[in-house]
């Protein structure tokens, strides 16, 4: 081979290299944007149901995100992890703040008709209460969202997260009660402020106290010994 024909040749080979590396870094881009879209789509789709009138669509709303929780967990790396602690930044696709004013919100007075919403001028907006199922599967939520991101556990703070759970917990069923503790202790992992409000809300007696309480169902009462002692660490 002359010398001319060789340096072809390198020419060739470094311009297949160019078109090779610039198409590896292409495919990247695209990879990634379409995990973008994956991952604001389930999170739209899921936050649409979970923040609707009805409790059978909250509930259907929050499986798909629990869902999707999952499987961010459980992903090969760490990108859509990535993408879901990014995607809390933005508050239309912040899922505590779906949590806490709809499936957690606390129970308040009957609203107040007025004459607008008698005669038709303003229609009055009727919610369905949430049942047991829908406030265990935000509770499972929750805890998801608190252990794949801590600045979740720190906006679910400034919605008195752990005031609310211990109101779930001393007055719903063994549905909520079994799902509660854990999400607790999801909240208070690495939160002085949390673990400091679970202190204030004199957190570990009420535990304790229901602990003792004949009607709670044995199998949840074993249970929850284990974490009671992670509670006295944290209190």
């Amino acid at each position: 081979m002359s010398r001319k024909e060789a340096a072809v040749a390198e020419v060739g080979v470094g311009e297949g290299s160019s078109r090779s590396e610039g198409g590896g870094e292409l495919a990247d881009t695209l990879a990634r944007r379409r995990l973008y879209r994956e991952v604001t789509l389930a999170l739209r789709a899921g936050l649409r149901d979970a923040k609707a009138e009805f409790s059978f669509l909250r509930a259907r709303g929050l499986r798909s995100l629990l869902g999707f929780l999952r499987s961010t967990a459980s992903a090969p790396d760490e990108s859509q992890l990535l993408l879901f602690r990014h995607s809390q930044s933005i508050p239309d696709l912040q899922v505590i703040t779906a949590l806490f004013q709809n499936s957690l919100r606390q129970a308040k007075e009957d609203p107040i008709v007025k004459l607008d919403h008698m005669f038709g001028v303003e229609p009055i907006k009727i919610t369905s209460p949430p049942t047991d199922s829908e406030i265990a599967l935000a509770l499972r939520v929750l805890e998801g969202c608190c252990l794949l991101y801590s600045r979740c556990t720190a906006l679910a703070h400034k919605y008195k997260a752990v005031k609310v759970l211990l109101n779930i917990l001393a007055s719903r069923g063994p549905t909520e009660q079994g799902v509660c503790l854990d999400t607790l202790i999801s909240l208070m992992l690495d939160s002085p402020s949390n673990q400091i409000e679970f202190e204030e809300c004199s957190g570990l007696e009420k535990v304790a106290e229901l602990l003792k309480d004949v009607q709670v169902e044995e199998h949840i009462r074993q249970e929850w010994f284990p974490e009671v002692l992670l509670f006295q660490i944290y209190a």
